[in-house]
């Protein structure tokens, strides 16, 4: 019955992809199964971390505790993701022909989406499996980089699987780990939580690298300035146009307001950070000769910028006093801007 499911579910693969639907889009973004094979190369072959996660029906999902039992398959989506859109149909259907042997979960990637946006996406597309959105600690631990990306844990617990398309390959790694597992003496890693820093807290010594490589210190050492992180993404402008236009308008709108405050603001250090979900140094470039942001830009490739100060959506502002704590953020577009920079100079 497994096998005959599994089977089933590549037939439908196979259709879903001879329809064309994905063809042309996939023509353009070759790139997107060789940056989440690029992702996996440190995983393949490795210990799954061993984590607990709660549906956003609050149910916990302990996947430490399906390690050795069953095979994994987390999916990486977001809602404002094309190729995410277009793949739902094939997830579904290989969440409803699972059988015993394989765990499915959908693992919103908790960037640009709420909670709502998360419940209509799975009342539209009428998905059945657990939904989890993420925290940042999945991300972080199977290195996320694309919008699908596909995770494969075998049932020795072992990651055997990274990828982006919903083809043959994929369907052959749920095969293969659906199968028993042979006892490995190899321990999946416990992971604490992760330290993150809101309003109000202090600090520590944190130093980012610019795109030209240089260090930028995020506590001003001479005390006399206030320093504004701005998280962003090289894509937001272009990409999110279409998919989430009120976003892609205030990633413009922010942009162009810190370029504005940038010489007007003596007292403010600037530095921009961007995600690392979609783009590398080279995209992170483009977007730097295409926009030419008077700013200093670091590329969070893993995400840890964005996890330490919590941030979900772009564009945010975060700023951190003179004395190194966190005193301020300010999420998407604020025509007050100048006036919260103005008060945290003077305070």
């Amino acid at each position: 019955m497994k096998h005959r499911a599994l089977k089933q579910t590549a037939r439908v693969a196979a259709l879903f992809f001879a329809s064309g639907l994905l063809q042309a889009l996939y023509a353009t973004e070759l790139s997107g199964q060789e940056r989440a094979e690029d992702a996996g190369q440190n995983l393949v072959g490795t210990p799954a971390a061993r984590l607990t996660v709660t549906t956003i029906d609050g149910e916990q999902v302990d996947l430490g505790q399906l390690y050795g039992k069953k095979a994994v398959y987390l999916k990486f989506w977001a809602t404002w993701c094309q190729p995410c859109r277009e793949q739902m149909p094939h997830f579904e259907h290989v969440y409803e022909t699972a059988g015993p042997d394989l765990a499915v979960i959908a693992v919103n990637i908790g960037f640009n989406d709420s909670l709502e946006d998360v419940r209509a996406f799975r009342s539209k597309y009428h998905l059945k499996m657990p939904v989890v959105i993420d925290d940042g600690r999945l991300a972080n631990v199977f290195h996320l980089r694309v919008t699908p990306q596909h995770v494969v844990i075998g049932r020795d617990g072992k990651v055997s699987y990274v990828g982006w398309f919903a083809d043959q390959r994929l369907q052959d790694a749920l095969a293969a780990a659906s199968v028993p597992a042979v006892h490995s003496t190899a321990a999946n890693p416990t992971l604490a939580p992760a330290e993150r820093y809101s309003t109000g807290d202090q600090l520590p010594k944190l130093t980012a690298t610019t795109l030209e490589g240089k260090p930028y210190p995020i506590h001003d050492s001479s005390g006399n300035a206030v320093t504004a992180l701005v998280f962003l993404s090289p894509w937001c402008e272009s990409y999110l146009a279409t998919t989430r236009p009120q976003s892609a308008s205030q990633c413009r709108q922010v942009r162009q307001q810190v370029d504005a405050l940038y010489k007007r603001l003596s007292q403010v250090r600037w530095l921009g950070v961007a995600s690392g979900i979609w783009a590398t140094a080279d995209d992170l470039t483009a977007y730097q000769s295409q926009y030419k942001p008077k700013i200093p830009l670091t590329l969070d490739k893993s995400g840890v910028w964005f996890r330490t100060f919590g941030v979900s959506s772009i564009p945010t502002i975060v700023l951190i006093d003179r004395n190194g704590r966190v005193s301020r953020r300010v999420e998407g577009y604020s025509a007050d801007l100048p006036h919260i920079l103005k008060a945290a100079v003077r305070g």
